[in-house]
């Protein structure tokens, strides 16, 4: 991400590997045209809100939609031409510019914050630039737009009712948590969550425990499809991440007595060290499931400053964790962000069960209004709409990036 400076992370030191946990921008940047939402996207307000956008794009729609914006090359403040007349023009349709802006040639202030505007009700980072991702969400079609809010407003009706006092949202394709308490937002952090081809299950269940200072045991499906490779492409891997092998008895056994080019690596647990580094990072949230997933910190925090977070195995990975542990452990006697801080910095696996469980929704919803008016869109990721949008994040991921200290977890069995 560019233009951003480097951030502390929660711990009140510089995260691991030069990484960054980096600040939510529409969450504390007063320039941003975007306020911090209180509204919880499962609501009956933000179904009344979507259901006003429907109609909003339903008229768009019946005026014949927008135009489509050229991709001239990364417009920014100054530059001018046909493009910058298409980019007002578009941006006037959906109220990210006013009209009282003009259709002039250059490219100024006002339509940088329109840009901006535009930007972060699509879930792309506020820059202000007509970046290909920008474009690409721009000329995405008016008509797919609104099936897409139709489509996406069944799903908020079918949350629409008493979700519990106090609950946790996880969006997945807008890759965000939010905790909710008495019908208004507590907080909103950033996530990571599943691949495309490791994808986060939807779900409705309860958080019931944190484990402070995880071990992490590789599952069998990470240990065929990532870790075999890895000791085949370099014999300390194991060693330079600390995870250590055990028998069926176990015990401890040396990598070196192994042969990573057969099957016989399947038949040992693999056991990774708690710490900062550890592919947990210092906590887990456990939540009822099947499907062996869960919520967890990570030590590679930069993954919170891309617009593209589609990179865990199905587990959802969760910024400025230690606030929303403190917000579950609320009713824990004696579970204040000090204690939780003291238990992290002992370095030793500490297990608290909650004292009340508190609902945890998975849901997939790629559009919804709120109460001001603000339309948002997100990727269909997962291609669960079924309405073919085209995607307009795939560009911004780094195939060449290397997602964790060690390989992703996808299931811990302690």
């Amino acid at each position: 991400m560019s233009g951003a400076a480097r951030a502390d992370d929660d711990t009140g030191s510089s995260a691991p590997s030069g990484q960054a946990e980096w600040a939510q921008r529409y969450d504390s940047d007063a320039r941003q045209q975007v306020s911090r939402e209180t509204t919880p996207t499962l609501s009956a307000a933000t179904v009344t809100a979507t259901e006003a956008a429907v109609q909003k794009y339903q008229g768009i729609v019946g005026q014949g939609g927008w135009g489509t914006v050229p991709n001239a090359g990364n417009l920014h403040v100054g530059s001018k031409g046909p493009a910058v007349v298409a980019l007002r023009r578009r941006l006037e349709v959906t109220g990210d510019l006013d009209q009282a802006a003009g259709i002039s040639p250059v490219f100024d202030a006002y339509v940088e914050a329109a840009v901006k505007r535009f930007q972060a009700r699509h879930g792309l980072g506020q820059t202000g630039i007509v970046s290909s991702q920008t474009v690409a969400a721009l000329n995405i079609p008016a008509d797919l737009r609104l099936k897409q809010l139709e489509t996406n407003l069944i799903r908020l009706r079918s949350f629409a009712g008493n979700l519990g006092e106090r609950f946790v949202m996880a969006n997945i394709p807008a890759a965000s948590v939010e905790t909710v308490e008495n019908g208004v937002v507590f907080s909103h952090h950033v996530a990571g969550v599943g691949k495309i081809d490791r994808q986060s299950p939807v779900m409705q269940t309860k958080a019931i425990d944190i484990n402070f200072n995880p071990y992490w045991t590789v599952p069998a499906s990470i240990i065929r499809k990532d870790l075999i490779p890895k000791m085949q492409a370099d014999a300390n891997y194991l060693t330079d991440n600390h995870i250590r092998i055990f028998n069926k008895d176990n015990q401890e056994v040396a990598s070196s007595s192994i042969n990573w080019h057969s099957m016989d690596a399947t038949n040992y647990r693999y056991r990774e060290d708690p710490g900062i580094n550890n592919s947990l990072g210092v906590v887990r949230i456990n939540i009822n499931n099947p499907y062996g997933v869960y919520m967890h910190d990570t030590p590679t925090k930069g993954v919170f400053g891309d617009d593209f977070r589609f990179v865990s195995s199905g587990c959802i990975r969760v910024q400025n964790v230690r606030d929303y542990v403190a917000w579950l452990l609320k009713d824990n006697p004696g579970w204040d962000r000090d204690k939780i801080d003291a238990a992290i910095r002992s370095g030793e696996r500490i297990d608290v069960k909650l004292a009340n469980p508190v609902p945890v929704y998975w849901v997939y919803v790629t559009a919804w209004a709120t109460p001001d008016g603000l339309v948002q869109f997100r990727d269909d990721i997962y291609n669960r709409d079924g309405l073919g949008a085209p995607g307009t994040l795939a560009s911004a991921a780094d195939p060449n990036a290397d997602e964790n200290a060690a390989v992703e977890p996808a299931l811990q069995q302690d």
